[in-house]
């Protein structure tokens, strides 16, 4: 196919696929699935080789959260029965994210409910930070606290903070439509600001929330201009008691086209299969493998996944290795030699999205792929990982 060569030269050499060679992807049929996967590949493998990075999420303050985030089940008025708990002891965190790095995970992802923190919380969350440090020195740690405010980045990597993550989620035509108390601009310069401060961007989406295909190459074409060093992909939880419990618009085979397209757009950066994958690739996780070099190990923030161990044989039988913490995982033009360094990149990126076909069908619904986590970090029960 004339498309998916093309798409492939230019991953190759870094360059930004057309608006409309991106929306063409999204567009490709199921009989052309495999071929779509296969290309997506080799540009994966040039990059990232055959290795898959383990990330593992540790959720420090679960619900409560004053924003009103439709696609959140810890937002205001959710009535989920999520786990509650405020924020958990520096040790307690230690604990939980000490399961994760037994698994084999190379980064863990400390993670709290609200609009943003407080000085009081950066100097929280920084103890929490040094303190896992001080047992797993060479583990990578990223914050995910909401909008940050001026000087606040600067003190968690100061704390030993490596990456900070904060998504877009959506375009930002569609932005207004999911969140109301705050802009998708005021996400862009907490962005900015986690990259000025000399941290690891991680910046991504979600799909699944009756998006247009325009609306996903527009989010795609903004994270590569934001140039985040990883873009975790995630796919919608309809969570009973959300404004989005029904929105159930993917199929395992839209799934991996989305995730192709991202492949495509920004070819050299961390891409990972976050939440949702379970519930939406299904039995077609391993294909995902074949595109994302990352994944979450275990469970989510308020969703349980899959067994780890059912992750880790994952991998394997699917020819994948776990990448080790010696191993750098961006490229040298990226990474400089340093992760989570917080460099300038090379070469600016840019684009713009305008028309698009509608979303595909999902089928019916799987609400019972969807389980609340009831164990680990605010519980008494042993963690996933």
């Amino acid at each position: 196919m004339d498309l998916l060569n093309t798409l492939v030269d230019k991953g190759l050499r870094r360059e930004t696929p057309t608006l409309e060679e991106a929306r063409a992807v999204l567009a490709t049929s199921d009989d052309a699935l495999l071929d779509v996967v296969a290309a997506a590949g080799r540009v994966r493998r040039h990059w990232f080789g055959r290795r898959v990075k383990l990330n593992y999420l540790v959720n420090l303050k679960s619900g409560l959260c004053p924003e009103d985030c439709s696609y959140c089940s810890q937002r205001l008025g959710s009535k989920a029965e999520i786990l509650k708990y405020t924020w958990l002891k520096p040790d307690q965190a230690s604990e939980a994210a000490a399961a994760g790095v037994g698994g084999g995970a190379k980064r863990v992802c400390l993670v709290a409910s609200g609009r943003g923190p407080t000085d009081r919380d950066v100097e929280r969350v920084s103890e929490t930070i040094r303190t896992i440090k001080e047992k797993n020195e060479d583990v990578e740690v990223c914050a995910c606290l909401g909008l940050l405010s001026d000087g606040q980045a600067e003190r968690l990597r100061r704390a030993g903070a490596d990456a900070y993550n904060h998504n877009l989620n959506t375009s930002e035509a569609g932005y207004a439509d999911i969140t109301s108390t705050h802009t998708y601009a005021d996400r862009v310069d907490t962005v900015h600001k986690a990259h000025s401060a000399g941290l690891s961007p991680c910046s991504g989406l979600i799909a699944g929330m009756g998006e247009t295909d325009e609306d996903l190459v527009d989010v795609a074409f903004s994270l590569r201009e934001l140039d985040p060093d990883s873009v975790p992909v995630n796919f919608l939880i309809p969570m009973e008691g959300t404004p989005l419990a029904g929105e159930w618009h993917l199929t395992p085979q839209r799934c991996l086209r989305i995730l192709a397209m991202v492949r495509f757009v920004c070819p050299d950066v961390e891409v990972r299969v976050a939440g949702g994958r379970e519930v939406h690739l299904r039995t077609l996780q391993p294909l995902a493998l074949h595109i994302a070099n990352s994944i979450f190990l275990g469970d989510y923030l308020t969703s349980e996944g899959q067994a780890g161990r059912a992750d880790l044989e994952m991998i394997a039988d699917a020819g994948f290795e776990v990448e080790g913490a010696d191993t750098t995982t961006l490229p040298g033009h990226r990474s400089r030699g340093t992760e989570g360094s917080g460099v300038a990149r090379a070469e600016a990126r840019a684009g713009r999205a305008d028309g698009s076909p509608e979303p595909e069908p999902g089928g019916e619904p799987r609400t019972d792929l969807i389980a609340v986590r009831r164990r680990g970090a605010g519980t008494d029960v042993a963690p996933n990982a």
